[in-house]
């Protein structure tokens, strides 16, 4: 059984993915649905891959709402989009602890070099606006790369 759903849960993954990180850097901005669809398939994807209930099933739903509740911090400080805070929990219920953690830390390089990127922009084209980094595509690049060995996997 999981030798259908996986590949096309995976598949509707990445689309979702790669759809929100195009969202964002058009409208600064990810819809809720989107964010809502990754995080309703990620118990399919546990019963897809055979993850027990216990502990296997609540430790992700543990890590995807511990993800969640440390970048609504962010988002409470002002550091972080609401939508892009939704999907780093949306997509942590779908990563195991150790991808999770590489999935922030690349996240998080990303995001500077993102960051980087659009300052210089902003230098080059000598604008006061106020600068709006589209954090998305950060977590969107990072999530794919960590997600490449299952996704690759399946045609092997």
């Amino acid at each position: 059984m999981g030798e259908i759903f996986v590949p096309a849960l995976l598949t509707i993954l990445v689309v979702l993915l790669v759809s929100a990180g195009i969202e964002d850097v058009r409208h600064r901005e990810i819809a809720n649905w989107k964010n809502a669809a990754i995080a309703l398939l990620a118990p399919l994807w546990w019963v897809a891959i055979g993850l027990p209930l216990w502990p296997g099933m609540a430790l992700q739903f543990a890590l995807g709402l511990g993800v969640l509740l440390l970048f609504a911090i962010a988002f409470a400080l002002g550091q972080m989009g609401g939508g892009d805070v939704k999907l780093l929990g949306a997509l942590a219920l779908w990563l195991p602890i150790q991808p999770l953690v590489s999935m922030l830390v690349l996240m998080s390089l990303l995001g500077g070099v993102l960051t980087l990127l659009l300052l210089a922009d902003k230098h080059v084209r000598r604008s006061d606006a106020a600068l709006e980094i589209p954090y998305g595509v950060a977590i969107v690049l990072a999530g794919l790369i960590v997600l490449r060995e299952p996704i690759l996997n399946q045609f092997g």
